[in-house]
Parts: structure tokens; C-alpha cells; sequence
């Protein structure tokens, strides 16, 4: 969440940045402004009562050691007592709202994003390799799949439902080697590794931002708090909440295998076929919690980080800057890592690679001390980052498509052939 003090001491500004992701923001920025202002009213009038109210205490107990009269004291102390009791609800109401609506204010986007309302006004940074030409009519990966036994989306239908899939033969065998050869690629890059639990709780939700913005989409356990994660970000990032962590051991670096569910309601009829959009599929996430004075430097290795496992496979995809009316809720800055899909004829995401700065930190309560002896230097909020290192299944969709030759088979990519003793 963003600081309260500089929504209110600076709204101008924040006005003018959050207008740049959508208008919309700005009825949220004005709501929490005029509940603020109904909050300080109130609370500095319950104030003004409490301090009346201990007044008359003091007043009521001098007079009764000089046997003073004090019917007028008392009533005056019970209208009070009244007003404050009646008051106190009311703050109540207010301060919950005024937290509800903190919350549905997004990051503010970092002064490098460029202006645009969607997608097609993503700025394009860079490139890797070139679509191939192939001299036969292609196949797309579900095709190819179903082809070579390896995908089964009709039997996942029939034991789950629509957008889940059964990897089988090759296919379970290659999203496990793609597994494990991002976790070591990540490992041998200074990460990490975790293992996360695949379901958390509200709070951890609401730390990282899936909560309340993202609640339609969110697999909800029934009958408690507990939520299936949409990422391993989710997780991870909250392995720190609430915990002040010591400068010279930032940055802390960590890679993490998990299985993600998302509902994506609003999805349907978009990319649904094959392994696009899945409600259950497989990721590897990197996740940085790193001092705010470098946190864009720590971007850019990051995004470099999940670029080269591409590299590694030898497969096509580009970098795009995302503009503001594209930038994910939590997000300063994003840069999405888009694959080449022949079957598409289109760049497809893989991967977002995002500087949250210190809005996941204000809601987890991380921060970092730069001199833990010296008990006078302030903690600071640290700045965290994630991007995915990759979405597997959505890798391999792309191997499928790339690598196919005209017989129909796959030229596995020689770094993952150690992983299937090929």
C-alpha cells in the first residue's frame, strides 16, 4: 500500500500518477480522502471528550475532598461518557473503511513508464533470436499433444473441468526436466531455492496484493481462510512479514517451484485453448527483497535472470516495458519477457518482472536497519521484486511449437536433454 501521510501531504501528485494507470483511481483517491478528513474530525473531537471527560474526573475528585457539591460535575461527566460511547462505533466504522479503501489504491507507477491505456501501447526493449521459417504447415502445441500423447486436456475435463490438462509419457518427463533445469539454472545465479506451501492465508493475500483487488480470480478454500496460491510470490514474500532484516545481507535472492491456480474469471474466451491460460499450472518464481537504492538495478537482473533461460533453449521472444495502463496492481514497473508462438504468429507473455518498491512491504511490515549496533538509525521499508523464471507449462507450449520438425516430432533443445538421459 502506499504511504498514508503522502497520499494526503502530496495527493496532487499522486493524483496526476495514478490518472496515468486509469481514471478510475482517481473516485478511489477521492474517496479516501474524504474519509480521512471525516476520520481526523472525529478523532480529534473524541479527543477533545476524553480530555473533558478526565478533566471532570480530576475536577469531581478535588471537590469531594472540600465536600463540594458535585450533581453538576457528574451529569456534565455521564453526557460525556454518553457522547464518547456513542462516538467510538463510528470511529470504528471509520478506520476500516479508511484501511478498506488504502487498499484499493494501486501502486503509483515509477517515472519511466510510459504513458498508454493497454497492451498495445507496450514499449518494446529488446529482442533474442528470430521466428524460424519452417517449410511445412505447422501444428499448435494442443495439437501436438494429442498427437504424440504427451497432453490430454479431454480426460482433465472429464475429472476436473474446462482449462486443466493431464501431462502424459514426454510430456510429464519434459515440465519436470524444464522444473529442474530452471531451479538450477537460478540456483547457480545466486538464488535461493525455496519449496512453499501451496496454500495461505488471508492476510498473506492481502501482503502481497492479490487481496481485495483480485478476489474473483482467487481459489478460496471453503469453510476457512485459506486460499489456494496464484503464484509463488505469494508465499515467499511472505516468509519475511513482519520482520526487520539487516542491510548487509540484502539483497536476499530467492528462486521457488510451485504449482499456481488462478480462477481468471474475466479470461474466458482468450487464449483458453491449449496450455495459455490454465486454472492449474506449474511456475518457477524469483523473488528479491533488496535496499531501495538499488531495487532497479536488481530489476534489470532480475529480467536478465529470466531471459536466459530462453537463451538456454534457443527459443525467440522479445522484452516489453509495460506502459501504465498496463501495469499490474502492486507493480512501479514491469517488464514482460514475451515468447514467440509460431501457431499464434505472435509474441506470447512467459514472464512479468516487477518492482513493487516499498508497496508489499508497507502491507507485510518488512523492513531492513542499515546499522542494527546503533540503536538510534531508523528501519526503512525494503523494496521487493518477482518475476516468473518461467511459467513452465507456457514454456513448454513453446518448445512444442518451435522445436517441431515435418515429421511431426519434437528436436528436444540440447540443455534439457541431460534432465531426460536423452
Amino acid at each position: 500500500m502506499l504511504d498514508k501521510k503522502m497520499i494526503v501531504n502530496d495527493r496532487e501528485r499522486i493524483e496526476k500518477l495514478l490518472k496515468k494507470r486509469n481514471e478510475k483511481y482517481c473516485e478511489v483517491l477521492d474517496r479516501f480522502i474524504e474519509i480521512d478528513k471525516v476520520r481526523r474530525r472525529n478523532i480529534s473531537w473524541y479527543e477533545e471528550l476524553k480530555a473533558d471527560l478526565n478533566k471532570n474526573s480530576r475536577l469531581i475528585a478535588e471537590a469531594k475532598i472540600k465536600k463540594q457539591n458535585v450533581d453538576l460535575l457528574t451529569r456534565s461527566s455521564k453526557i460525556l461518557s454518553e457522547q464518547i460511547k456513542k462516538l467510538e462505533p463510528e470511529l470504528k466504522k471509520l478506520e476500516e473503511d479508511f484501511n478498506s479503501n488504502l487498499l484499493e489504491i494501486p501502486n503509483i507507477p515509477h517515472e519511466s513508464v510510459p504513458d498508454g491505456k493497454d497492451e498495445k501501447d507496450n514499449l518494446e526493449i529488446r529482442k533474442f533470436g528470430e521466428p524460424k521459417n519452417f517449410n511445412f504447415e505447422i501444428k499448435s502445441h494442443w495439437e501436438l499433444g494429442k498427437e504424440l500423447d504427451i497432453l490430454d486436456f479431454e480426460r482433465a475435463s472429464k475429472v476436473t473441468g474446462a482449462r486443466f490438462v493431464f501431462y502424459k509419457n514426454f510430456g510429464a518427463r519434459l515440465e519436470r526436466a524444464l522444473i529442474n533445469f530452471m531451479l538450477d539454472t537460478h540456483y547457480q545465479a545466486g538464488y535461493r531455492e525455496i519449496f512453499p506451501p501451496f496454500v495461505v492465508n488471508e492476510s498473506s493475500m492481502y501482503g502481497t496484493g492479490q487481496l481485495p483487488k483480485f478476489r474473483e480470480e482467487a481459489f478460496k478454500l471453503e469453510n476457512n481462510n485459506y486460499f489456494l496460491i496464484p503464484t509463488a510470490e505469494v508465499p515467499v514474500t511472505n516468509l519475511y512479514r513482519n520482520e526487520t532484516l539487516k542491510e548487509e545481507n540484502l539483497p536476499i535472492k530467492h528462486c521457488a517451484y510451485s504449482a499456481c491456480f488462478r480462477a481468471e474469471a474475466g479470461a474466458a474466451g482468450k487464449d483458453t485453448r491449449g496450455l495459455i491460460r490454465l486454472h492449474q499450472f506449474n511456475k518457477v518464481e524469483l523473488v528479491k527483497f533488496c535496499h531501495p537504492d538499488k531495487s532497479y538495478e536488481e530489476l534489470e537482473n532480475l529480467t536478465l535472470d529470466a531471459e536466459k533461460i530462453l537463451q538456454l533453449l534457443n527459443i525467440p521472444y522479445r522484452v516489453v516495458k509495460l506502459c501504465a495502463g498496463d501495469l499490474g496492481f502492486s507493480s512501479a514497473m514491469t517488464y514482460d519477457i514475451e515468447v514467440w508462438m509460431p501457431s499464434y504468429n505472435r509474441y506470447v507473455e512467459i514472464s512479468s518482472c516487477s518492482n513493487f518498491e516499498d508497496y508489499q512491504a508497507r502491507r507485510l511490515k518488512i523492513k531492513f536497519k542499515s546499522n542494527l549496533k546503533n540503536k538510534n538509525d531508523k528501519s526503512e521499508y525494503i523494496h521487493t521484486l518477482n518475476g516468473s523464471g518461467l511459467a513452465i507449462g507456457r514454456t513448454l507450449a513453446a518448445i512444442l511449437e518451435n522445436c517441431q520438425n515435418s515429421a511431426g516430432k519434437i528436436n528436444t533443445p540440447d540443455i534439457l536433454k541431460k534432465y531426460l538421459d536423452l
